[in-house]
């Protein structure tokens, strides 16, 4: 059953979004330590991991810092097609959580903000 945003899971039960993050981020760090080429930014891709899976233990993450920090990892890794489905994998796990609040823009407008177009009068034949 889904709870409302506002309702407290009961004492000892895990966000089940929480827990696929943990899983994910835990692969592709095991993956990633793994590896046997180095390349340059694997201290950001590791420092990054580390940041999601502190985020997770922590309880419910901040929708813009994990994705600045799925970011961060894909960049570092990016290029290394042997992690790319675990990467994805984190990928996933982090879109559970929604999207992050847009600032209001044009595209974010209403049409009932929009001004009207073609001709304004009643085409009704009645």
């Amino acid at each position: 059953m889904l709870r409302s945003a506002g309702q407290q899971r009961p004492a000892g039960a895990v966000d089940p979004r929480v827990a696929e993050l943990r899983t994910a981020v835990s692969r592709l760090r095991r993956e990633l330590a793994g590896h046997p080429a180095e390349f340059p930014d694997r201290g950001i891709a590791e420092d990054e991991l580390a940041a999601l899976d502190a985020m997770a233990v922590g309880g419910t993450p901040e929708i813009p810092r994990l994705r600045r920090s799925l970011l961060l990892v894909a960049g570092a890794i990016g290029s290394v097609s042997a992690l790319a489905p675990r990467l994805r994998d984190v990928r996933n796990a982090v879109d559970l959580f929604g999207e992050p609040p847009r600032p209001p823009g044009p595209a974010a407008r209403s049409a009932a903000d929009q001004p009207a177009r073609g001709g304004g009068g009643d085409r009704g034949g009645t």
